[in-house]
């Protein structure tokens, strides 16, 4: 069967939903079967309202730059569309934020598919690095200098820049996507090895995230593999 999954991101002026802050920015790029097809959605977004400052200093994104662009109603059926394809599953580094941000949006509109979770599978991909690399930093600018990521010409936060770094880290979190040789040991395809199973699915409204979480035997296997990347 195809899996589709589409890297998502999200900028927004604040860190709040619930004290009236909003999105400014979406990104998402698809991947079928791990490969990124070239196919993207981005738009910047009215908030309708003012940028705090500490977000324009992480996105760059000013209050005057987003005053004629679209606003989330006008967007959000163009945005859905790109989700609604089958079998199609989120990849966020940080899901719960990201998520409360576009339930919070479909909320204002009475959208029939809020909230998000409850139509789409997730995988947070902070979660997943919080269980393979307990007690270390994992946001995704420490992510890429673990998995050797070049993220040198990201000077502000973009939502569509963190889906292609994100992208990146995903696939090297879960490896297993190309044939190499170690050794006398042939490492194959990710469908013949053991999956990291964290996903964040089917958060209601009035509920938290749910978590499956990976085994310990998944998490050995996976960290045993890494290794033998890193020093070949």
């Amino acid at each position: 069967m195809i899996k589709r999954q589409v890297i998502l991101d999200t900028e927004t002026t604040g860190l709040e939903p619930t004290k009236g802050h909003r999105l400014t920015e979406i990104g998402c790029l698809e991947m079928i079967n791990r490969r990124l097809t070239g196919r993207r959605f981005q738009t910047y977004i009215n908030p309708e309202r003012e940028v705090d400052k500490g977000a324009v200093e992480v996105s760059g994104l000013t209050t005057e730059f987003l005053r004629d662009k679209p606003k989330f109603s006008e967007i959000v059926e163009e945005f859905l569309a790109f989700l609604r394809e089958p079998n199609t599953e989120l990849i966020i580094h940080n899901a719960s934020f990201d998520l409360g941000f576009l339930n919070h949006e479909l909320g204002l509109l009475n959208h029939p598919w809020r909230p998000l979770e409850n139509h789409l599978g997730v995988i947070d991909t902070l979660l997943m690095a919080r269980r393979l690399h307990p007690g270390q930093r994992n946001n995704l600018d420490a992510l890429c200098a673990r998995y050797k990521i070049d993220n040198t010409h990201r000077q502000y936060h973009g939502a569509l820049l963190d889906s292609e770094l994100l992208a990146k880290v995903y696939l090297a979190m879960t490896a297993g996507q190309t044939k190499m040789r170690l050794g006398t040991e042939s490492i194959a395809s990710e469908a013949t090895q053991p999956k990291i199973n964290i996903q964040a699915v089917k958060r209601t409204q009035n509920s938290s995230l749910r978590v499956i979480r990976a085994s310990e035997e998944e998490c050995r296997i996976h960290e045993e593999r890494m290794a033998a990347i890193r020093s070949a």
